[in-house]
């Protein structure tokens, strides 16, 4: 499975396709769909481009990508960070009267364990993100596996060996704990495009788009995010996989 994360924190300030609105991401929803994305996964922004949960700016955004994209997973990051911040926002995500189909979970975050039971109770599916060998550690730990949709393995190092000793570090512990969860990994910056590559040659999904890299393989300045989709998905297919 080929995911496209269209926005991330990103601002326009980084690239001017970076979507923002709810007209936006809709219009970048159809272009990465037909470029080979099957999911995306957005962050959902106020009026003033800001990061939100709140119910209102959830329930518009889902209702415009819904809308240009029927029967796409939509999943939505729920980041510690963003605002009012920590368990301070679990009351925006309570409120939610739109449901994506899913969130991710950061598990280096310290209520990352109340974050998955609050929102399987209402639900919505799980993206448990693991960063680290310890995330994983914590994970296999901490949550019962019957919760989540999928394991993200979420490499944040911009140096690809690096990332990729500790993305098979991560994979290395949840083998040990016998966890059948289907695996997405990717990369971001210098790493990302390193992290499809071994996604494919593993059999695992990927995610691409411009929360994780602005550019293409061959390094150049991506123009969309249809165009770094495709580029997976070119990726993908020489594998014999499927986006």
């Amino acid at each position: 499975m080929l995911q496209a994360c269209l926005n991330g924190g990103l601002s326009k300030s980084k690239h001017v396709g970076v979507p923002i609105t709810p007209l936006e991401l809709a219009a970048d929803a159809l272009s990465v769909r037909e470029a080979g994305a099957s999911e995306l996964h957005i962050h959902v922004r106020d009026q003033e481009g800001i990061e939100t949960l709140d119910p209102a700016a959830v329930a518009s955004t889902l209702d415009a990508v819904r809308n240009a994209v029927p029967g796409m997973a939509i999943g939505i990051g729920t980041g510690a960070w963003v605002p009012p911040g920590g368990r301070a926002r679990h009351r925006d995500m309570q409120a939610w009267t739109v449901l994506p189909d899913y969130c991710s979970v950061n598990l280096k975050e310290e209520d990352a364990v109340d974050v998955i039971d609050l929102l399987n109770s209402r639900g919505i599916g799980i993206e448990a993100g693991l960063w680290s060998r310890q995330d994983a550690q914590r994970f296999v730990s901490e949550v019962q596996f019957v919760k989540c949709l999928r394991v993200l393995v979420e490499m944040t190092s911009n140096d690809e060996a690096e990332a990729l000793t500790e993305a098979r570090a991560v994979l290395d512990v949840l083998s040990g704990a016998d966890c059948k969860l289907p695996v997405l990994l990717h990369g971001e910056g210098g790493s990302a495009w390193a992290c499809v590559e071994e996604a494919a040659r593993l059999g695992h999904s990927t995610r691409v788009g411009f929360e994780d890299g602005l550019h293409l393989p061959d390094g150049t300045l991506a123009r969309s995010n249809a165009e770094i989709v495709a580029a997976a998905a070119h990726i993908m297919k020489a594998r014999g996989r499927s986006t």
